[in-house]
């Protein structure tokens, strides 16, 4: 995020980013099909939600295997890479968010399988994809050995507009997080593990038996709560923005575009493509922090970390109506104040929350606010007080523009990881039968 700890333009905090609490761990993974081998390492998922920093990190031994795109769409033939080239594994795909079946480590995915169980022996594995809905899917391997790995992929609509909501996974960010050591210098091919890198490489397996970090706690709660509600919708990802021509085909497509995740890297066709589509009148909602912050260039399968949009004079409170304010490594957590504003009403309707309750009391880690470039007229729906200390209050927002566009920005980590939480039901599917419709 800021390194230096940079929050509001032209101001200066002690505070920085989560992801920056990287630890100089002695942890040795060896350098083979299965293990890497790195001197530093993330603040394991886990122990940073509880604000603590672990001093060392294990990897599990894995099958690592990726596919060559973030997402393919019914009928197409996908790529899958298996490295080292296997000895005889098992393959198996599968959507998640049906199931029903309990994740519960950081290193596993659970789905409903699409296909039956197959045997495979060489390193580049063609997969048909299937009729199937848009939505979250991935693979799972099998060693004879024990080992298990994930390999997670979208499948994308065939024809935009399919369903009328959109959900865009943060699929670059995802991959800014993946700490593995490829090229075998001993240091993680992203910024994250070395912060004199300015670029890493999409379409790689992901560390942690191929399960994106933080998938568990920040994503798939509200994938569930999809799946659950019987909420059918166009899954998207960071790739498939970049490749439309504009925002012209997002507006007539999709009533609503929601961001669930940590949407922090986008390209400028990326940000192009969305500030169109809210300038035709399209509705956004975005249920994390810390989003369209940092400007990346893709070349390839290089990306490389450019510069903060703020610093580039598009701010992302312009387009989101808050912008990231700071961090405490998830040391401070509080609850939600609602204030007295319009929005406030029908977000909560159906509750006991009215203006001066509390809502929620585990909103934290990153933090957005308003600032002179959110735009006239936005609505501070909630607010956390200076939790991080004076003047960093996180806040939750909503404004209209006056072509009919409504956009909502939830201001701190995370409502679509608390989804499933009753109260944070009963929100989501009022923001959902708000912005829902044109």
């Amino acid at each position: 995020m800021l390194v230096g700890g940079q929050s509001d333009r032209g101001a200066m905090s002690t505070i920085t980013h989560h992801s920056m609490a990287v630890v100089a761990a002695s942890v040795i993974l060896l350098a083979t099909g299965s293990y890497h081998r790195s001197l530093q390492a993330p603040v394991a998922e886990d122990e940073e939600l509880e604000g603590r920093v672990p001093t060392a990190i294990e990897l599990v031994p894995s099958v690592e295997a990726a596919f060559r795109r973030e997402s393919y769409a019914p009928g197409e033939t996908a790529t899958l890479t298996v490295r080292p080239e296997p000895t005889p594994v098992t393959i198996r795909l599968f959507r998640v968010g049906p199931e029903r079946t309990t994740t519960r480590g950081n290193n596993e995915m659970q789905g409903v399988a699409m296909t039956p169980l197959r045997t495979i022996e060489d390193g580049k594995v063609p997969i048909a994809i299937g009729d199937w809905p848009s939505g979250l899917y991935f693979a799972r391997l099998d060693a004879p050995d024990g080992r298990v790995g994930f390999a997670p992929f979208v499948v994308r609509p065939r024809v935009l507009g399919a369903s009328r909501v959109a959900i865009v996974l943060p699929t670059l960010t995802w991959q800014a997080y993946n700490l593995r050591d490829d090229d075998g210098d001993d240091r993680p091919d992203s910024w994250y593990g070395d912060w004199k890198r300015r670029t890493m490489r999409i379409g790689r397996p992901f560390l942690n038996r191929g399960v994106p970090y933080h998938f568990r706690r920040y994503d798939l709660p509200f994938v569930h709560w999809l799946a659950r509600s019987g909420r059918d919708v166009d899954v998207l990802t960071d790739e498939d923005l970049d490749e439309l021509p504009d925002g012209s085909a997002l507006a007539v497509a999709y009533d609503l575009i929601v961001f669930p995740g940590h949407h922090e890297y986008v390209t400028t066709h990326e940000y192009d493509v969305i500030e169109r589509y809210r300038d035709l009148g399209g509705n956004l909602a975005f249920l994390s922090a810390n989003n369209f912050f940092w400007k990346v260039v893709k070349r390839g399968d290089v990306v490389t970390k450019s510069m903060q949009w703020r610093d580039l004079g598009r701010p992302e409170a312009a387009l989101l109506g808050v912008q990231y304010r700071g961090n405490d490594s998830g040391e401070a957590r509080g609850s939600w104040i609602v204030r007295d504003v319009p929005a406030a009403e029908w977000l909560f309707a159906g509750t006991d929350i009215r203006p001066g309750s509390r809502f929620g009391a585990d909103w934290g880690i990153e933090i957005d606010r308003t600032s002179a470039d959110s735009p006239k007229g936005v609505q501070v729906i909630a607010e956390i007080p200076d939790l991080f200390g004076p003047g960093f209050t996180a806040q939750m927002t909503y404004y209209e523009t006056v072509y009919g566009a409504k956009v909502f920005a939830t201001g701190a980590f995370t409502l679509a990881g608390q989804a499933l939480e009753p109260g944070v039901k009963r929100v989501l599917a009022n923001l959902w039968a708000r912005l829902g419709r044109p």
